[in-house]
């Protein structure tokens, strides 16, 4: 019979592995990496072949993501590391804001 830890365990399992899928999979959704992906596959005529890189393209990119992030929980206090992450957040959200303004002005 299960003990109450093991279905904490077992719950914050699926909690992480869930909302680590979905952040994922729709961050990834519509990114020029899945477009890239798709004219690859369409060039190419080797759909296994395409998939099978792009997916050992993303392992490889998220292992350096974990990895990294690893270290730095180590490193840095909590507090500091949710203030840098929130700060990325927000620099990449202008950013990205300021080029799609561009590509609106020079194009519209």
């Amino acid at each position: 019979m299960p003990t109450e830890a093991s279905n904490g365990e077992k719950s914050g399992f699926l909690t992480v592995l869930v909302s680590t899928f979905t952040t994922v999979f729709v961050a990834e959704l519509g990114d020029k990496t899945q477009l890239a992906t798709l004219l690859l596959s369409a060039q190419s005529g080797s759909p296994v072949l395409v998939f099978i890189g792009a997916a050992f393209a993303l392992i490889c990119s998220s292992l350096v993501g974990v990895l990294v992030g690893q270290w730095l929980a180590r490193t840095l206090p909590p507090e500091r590391l949710e203030l840098m992450a929130g700060l990325l957040m927000v620099a990449l959200g202008l950013w990205l804001g300021l080029q799609a303004g561009r590509s609106l002005l020079l194009n519209g």
